[in-house]
């Protein structure tokens, strides 16, 4: 049959309905919750360093959960940076505790373009670090706590904590003033934090006017302490302090009892955990520490992130989480604020920062990237737990909320 070219026309126009009509899919479901813009979303790197390995990695992993949380509560909010959606991504990293490997992150956080840094945990390896950052003009906000830290003057170095000279000022004075002790014997570990905070203890103890009778020296990695028990016994102090981690302050605690030392031995934050409790037994009761800022409970939003906190990652909050969290809420509220992820657009506001977040409702820092706002709390071990003696300084009243609030 004979077929014209208006047929044939017909006949193909007829076909391609037919295939396009048999190939033809649903369109897939749209998530009304996860906007196309997120997809297109640029991506921000905030880097993170601490001990993830070995016998500080209790502390890093703690302090990394509270980063995290941080970071997924600014994802949540949806935000936009410059007029484009952003997310913000984690960067952690192991530094071991070692000052080497810390400046070798350091090198490797700036050739990877991250925007900040919060961390490194450990004021041995912040210091070394900050140097790097500096150079690149990297903000970066620190655990540490060795006055050390931001007394080289670094335009980009911040504290999460207060520093060791807040901290061993109010509890040599302690020691002295509420505890009568005038004969006291201090160990540190001489790492720049247990040494830093050794240094301002023993100041404030003299300040005070009390005696430092004897000063010995262990090492971050060291467990017998019988030498150094026997030598401290012969001039019978009235307080044992120590400048160093739980590692080393709870087998100290056991072997002082056990040595019939009945001094109390008195320590900072590093050795106020959990970890203590379980290492040092029954041998940790009477063991008095300080802890930068308010208690968990008495901090402004301190109850809501315990709750969230533990919903998230199954365990309680111990020491860091909460400062590891603001600071990161800190290094996000000052981009928004400059609306800007270049370091040296937000860097001013950054430091000019005033945020209410979960440890502070006045977080802001003075010329030197120091806390301006730092309560003491000291705690003892009675019935297994810490328990608080005395809170010193802090804002306890969590301030109406900002637009650059911790959730």
């Amino acid at each position: 049959m004979q077929l014209t070219n208006l047929t044939r026309l017909s006949l193909a126009v007829a076909a391609a309905l037919a295939v396009t009509a048999c190939g033809k899919k649903e369109a897939a479901p749209v998530d009304a919750s996860a906007p196309a813009a997120n997809a297109s979303a640029q991506v921000v790197k905030i880097g993170f360093a601490a001990p993830l390995t070995g016998p500080q990695s209790h502390y890093g992993e703690e302090y990394k959960n509270g980063v995290t949380l941080a970071i997924e509560d600014a994802n949540a909010e949806k935000p936009t940076i410059g007029g484009k959606p952003v997310t913000f991504e984690l960067v952690a990293e192991d530094d071991q505790a070692d000052p080497k490997t810390a400046t070798q992150l350091a090198q490797k956080f700036v050739d990877a373009k991250v925007s900040g840094i919060v961390g490194h945990f450990n004021s041995g390896t912040s210091i070394p670090a900050s140097k790097i950052y500096s150079d690149a003009g990297l903000p970066q906000v620190a655990m540490a706590t060795a006055p050390a830290f931001t007394q080289q003057n670094y335009k980009t170095t911040f504290r999460s904590m207060t520093s060791d000279t807040q901290q061993g000022s109010v509890m040599g004075k302690f020691v002295v003033e509420k505890l009568a002790a005038k004969k006291v014997v201090i160990v540190d570990d001489r790492t720049a934090y247990g040494q830093g905070l050794a240094d301002e203890f023993e100041k404030s103890v003299k300040a005070a006017g009390g005696a430092v009778v004897k000063r010995e020296f262990t090492n971050d990695k060291a467990t017998d302490f019988a030498a150094i028990i026997t030598s401290i016994k012969g001039v019978t102090p009235d307080a044992v302090f120590f400048g160093g981690a739980d590692a080393q302050s709870a087998p100290m605690a056991k072997q002082m009892k056990r040595l019939g030392l009945k001094a109390p031995l008195i320590s900072g934050e590093m050795t106020k955990t959990p970890t203590f409790l379980k290492l040092a037994g029954k041998e940790a009761e009477g063991t008095i520490a300080s802890l930068a800022g308010l208690p968990l409970e008495k901090m402004p939003k301190g109850g809501d992130y315990a709750t969230r906190y533990k919903a998230r990652f199954k365990s309680d909050v111990a020491t860091y989480s909460p400062y590891g969290y603001d600071a990161t809420r800190v290094l996000i509220a000052a981009m928004k604020d400059a609306d800007s992820i270049v370091p040296a657009t937000y860097l001013p506001k950054l430091a000019a920062i005033n945020y209410s977040g979960v440890t502070s409702s006045s977080w802001s820092y003075d010329a030197h990237g120091d806390l301006k706002d730092g309560g003491i709390t000291v705690y003892k071990v009675e019935g297994g737990e810490w328990k608080v003696m005395e809170t010193v300084g802090g804002a306890a009243s969590a301030a109406a909320p900002a637009a650059s609030a911790a959730k």
